[in-house]
């Protein structure tokens, strides 16, 4: 008898403590749930209040904002500035993720040219465009090739200047993988001299960072300069 009374209330403490836990489970659910949804009203509250903004900035052009081809065109507007500036939303830890890898590597260097790039000048808010070309030496760790370009979106997706942003990637490479030197060469054309100011067609801008054995080194720089300038 005091056996089964015994067995009995552990199985409802058991069971309380089951209760216990799948409240508690349902609380966090319901926070993360909650924080998510709070996010989504947060952007939600950005967009309209960009919109509203665009709305405002094309009345004061002299159009009318309510006529059929430019009705939607503030939130559209909005939502596309959202996408250029997304960069502001990232981090290199989260796009390199797991593409990190151990290799025994000596002085070999790893180069991808041509990387396309898009990002807003931030002193007109207009586009520049380009290609940027990334070089490093490993020093036991190797990144993922498609990390490169992800890296460069990361910091390409804000408002920008292009000495800033070649610097920006090669010292998130540096700080990714620590090689033993990054070189970054970034060629752009600026919509802020072709459309307006000065309007030089064809006109483009260089900027380079090298760092580590790039910078110390003339002959690892030379050659990475080289391999970026080859036809082939």
């Amino acid at each position: 008898m005091t056996a089964n009374k015994i067995r009995t209330l552990d199985m409802v403490s058991d069971s309380s403590g089951m209760d216990d836990f799948t409240a508690i489970k349902k609380v966090k659910n319901s926070e993360d749930s909650d924080t998510s949804s709070d996010n989504v009203d947060e952007d939600g509250n950005k967009l309209t209040k960009m919109a509203r903004a665009f709305k405002t900035i094309i009345e004061c052009l002299g159009e009318d904002s309510g006529r059929e081809g430019l009705e939607s065109t503030p939130m559209r507007a909005a939502k596309a500035l959202q996408f250029f500036t997304k960069g502001y939303c990232q981090t290199v830890e989260s796009v390199v993720g797991e593409g990190i890898f151990n290799e025994d590597t000596e002085s070999d260097m790893v180069v991808v040219r041509n990387i396309d790039i898009h990002s807003l000048c931030e002193h007109h808010m207009v586009p520049f465009s380009g290609k940027v070309h990334i070089a490093y030496i490993p020093n036991g760790k190797i990144l993922g090739l498609s990390k490169l370009a992800r890296i460069a979106d990361v910091f390409s997706r804000r408002l920008q200047v292009q000495e800033r942003l070649t610097r920006q990637i090669a010292q998130a490479i540096m700080d990714s993988i620590s090689p033993k030197g990054v070189g970054v060469v970034l060629e752009a054309t600026h919509m802020c001299m072709v459309m307006r100011g000065v309007e030089k067609q064809g006109a483009s801008t260089v900027t380079s960072t090298v760092l580590g054995s790039f910078k110390d080194d003339k002959q690892t720089r030379a050659e990475f300069f080289n391999l970026i300038n080859c036809t082939k």
